[in-house]
């Protein structure tokens, strides 16, 4: 008994001093100077702490230092000059979005704020470089972290949103590896067949007018 009162000490004090860092990381997040670590380390933590997303989006600053991170790289979508280090310090932002737009505490919240609409010029782009691909998926994931519980009110707003010609162009032009992600993610959804033709012929239908 004494045994097993050590371990779950010891497991208790490893668990306190986890969530300190959690929370030195989030703090990290506000200065520019260690934010790229703080991505980091959040990003490898996002899966094995529960309440990471209501951490993120009720800290002060947090958000608009995830959103700084992501306008700070549209210069670099045209002309296409994103290296593989923008490309993987966007990624580790969106993530932590992702973790926010998978968490029932904060999807509406997420979606109030129209932040899924920052991540449509990712969404946007052509170029087959491997950072451009791995931009687009890691969007495609945050989109699929949001539809994957079918909730109307998240089918709503990407349906009034100009995700279905992205859908589009991303089936038409994008890799392998984008297409099945993003069929799976509209398999997941509760997009009945009707509303994706519908939606699908009144955009060919404006891309095809005079």
């Amino acid at each position: 008994m004494l045994a097993t009162g050590a371990a779950v000490s010891t497991v208790t004090a490893l668990a306190q001093v986890d969530r300190e860092k959690i929370y030195q990381w989030i703090n990290e997040l506000s200065s520019p100077e260690t934010r790229e670590n703080a991505l980091l380390e959040l990003s490898k933590k996002r899966e094995s702490v529960p309440d990471l997303a209501p951490m993120l989006w009720h800290s002060c600053g947090t958000i608009a230092a995830l959103l700084q991170e992501i306008v700070n790289i549209y210069p670099s979508i045209n002309p296409p000059t994103l290296t593989a280090h923008q490309s993987n310090r966007v990624c580790n932002a969106l993530a932590l979005l992702q973790c926010v737009a998978s968490h029932p505490e904060t999807r509406s919240a997420f979606l109030a704020a129209h932040i899924p609409l920052f991540l449509y010029p990712f969404l946007h782009t052509v170029s087959k470089t491997r950072p451009f691909e791995y931009l687009r998926l890691t969007s495609l994931g945050v989109i699929g972290a949001l539809v994957k519980t079918d909730e109307q009110e998240v089918i709503n707003f990407l349906l009034t949103t100009e995700i279905i010609p992205l859908c589009l162009r991303i089936m038409e032009s994008g890799s392998e590896l984008s297409k099945r992600l993003l069929l799976s993610s509209c398999r997941r959804s509760c997009w009945t067949t009707l509303d994706w033709l519908t939606s699908v012929r009144l955009t060919n239908a404006s891309l095809t007018s005079p």
